[in-house]
């Protein structure tokens, strides 16, 4: 039985058809523990109860009403322990908008391989806009790799869902997923749009260069594995069992 630590808040979601998702998944218990509190459990002695951590959340943002986000950096201790959790190995799984956590650290887009940015901002050393969103697209997922984390998954599958124009560092990641959905401009919506203007689905003066199609990946960091599934925003996509079979699949591989 693997033993797994749910962490979510940041981000809105519809709790029970998302606890429902692990609810049914054989062989997982999980423990759920909402952010800040959750970060009181990052370090390597709180880790030896637990297989994998898997992430939904999105620290280090916090929201203001008529402007521009507040980013936080965590703080130095919390850096370390992170850091000590994966020299030690301890896997992770991170779903979805928790890409776009920790925006202030830039180490954490490279323990995850991408990042979407609320706001314009510095990544690797140059410029880039704000990321993009679509809700509810309707496109094919493709596994693009033999990997224990696509076993089991048809080579290509529908799934509706919610899609990012966003930074991915194709060459620090294995591709496991990618998408048939043009990653352009005109078919995404402005994030800071959203978050400084309060304008949603609009991308008025809003420029962004073509983005990667890749929706899933792996990568090692330290002695730990890591996944990253771009999916599950809704219960329509919580419902896809590819879906849910990456998600059990990612939780074996991380903790093995």
């Amino acid at each position: 039985m693997k033993e797994i630590l749910l962490v979510t808040k940041g981000h809105p979601f519809e709790r029970e058809p998302f606890f429902a998702l692990f609810n049914a998944m054989e062989g997982v218990n999980w423990t759920h523990v909402e952010q800040p509190a959750a970060q009181a459990l990052f370090n390597v002695k709180q880790a030896r109860r637990y297989d994998a951590y898997v992430l939904y959340d999105m620290p280090g943002i916090r929201f203001r009403q008529g402007g521009a986000p507040d980013f936080e950096e965590p703080t130095e201790d919390y850096k370390r322990d992170f850091k000590a959790l994966l020299e030690a190995g301890h896997g992770f799984v991170f779903l979805h908008h928790a890409i776009a956590g920790w925006p202030a650290w830039e180490d954490y887009a490279r323990i995850i391989g991408g990042r979407f940015l609320y706001m314009p901002g510095e990544l690797r050393g140059r410029p880039c806009p704000d990321s993009g969103y679509r809700h509810k697209v309707a496109h094919r997922v493709s596994a693009v790799a033999d990997h224990p984390a696509t076993v089991g998954v048809p080579s290509t599958f529908p799934m509706t869902d919610e899609l990012y124009l966003y930074e991915v560092f194709e060459d620090e990641v294995t591709p496991l997923l990618r998408s048939d959905y043009a990653f352009e401009r005109d078919n995404f919506y402005s994030a800071a749009r959203v978050v400084r203007d309060g304008k949603m689905f609009d991308n008025e003066g809003w420029s962004h260069d073509p983005g990667s199609n890749l929706v899933g990946w792996t990568r090692t960091e330290g002695r730990s594995r890591i996944v990253y599934l771009q999916g599950g925003d809704d219960p329509e996509a919580y419902a896809n069992p590819h879906y849910q079979r990456l998600i059990a699949n990612a939780i074996d591989w991380v903790s093995s």
